[in-house]
């Protein structure tokens, strides 16, 4: 049986998943070097590196990367930090996240589905470099 978590520890995590959204890159990688997991993951399945992807922040992305961040993660419907960045169209998180070793055709939709699907050519193209 799944032990609760108490509110205290609760209201840590939540800040966590909120530091991460907010691009607050300091502070959350302060907590990871202290031993919050990098993967930590919230109830829907996002990981501290899909949030700030998908909130647009290069500075964050990079940070968690450095420091072991899974690039391969999925959440809980199947979408990636790759898939993220591409939605959110940034150029710099596409390419942090490639350099990493992201998967362009990993998770559903994958990056590249996601591409196509909003008829963005340019990060199509980044994603289908050699």
């Amino acid at each position: 049986m799944a032990e609760e978590l108490d509110q205290e520890t609760l209201a840590f995590a939540h800040r966590m998943f909120d530091l991460a959204r907010e691009g607050q890159t300091t502070e959350l990688i302060g907590n990871v070097a202290a031993g919050l997991p990098v993967d930590l993951t919230n109830d829907k399945g996002d990981t501290l590196l899909i949030l700030a992807a998908y909130h647009a922040h290069p500075e964050t992305v990079a940070a968690l990367l450095s420091h072991g961040a899974d690039p391969a993660r999925t959440n809980d419907r199947g979408q990636t930090a790759l898939a993220a960045a591409v939605f959110r169209r940034s150029t710099e998180i596409v390419t942090a996240l490639l350099a990493a070793g992201a998967d362009p055709t990993h998770g559903g939709p994958s990056a590249i589905d996601t591409a196509r699907f909003f008829e963005l050519p340019d990060m199509l193209a980044l994603l289908q470099r050699d």
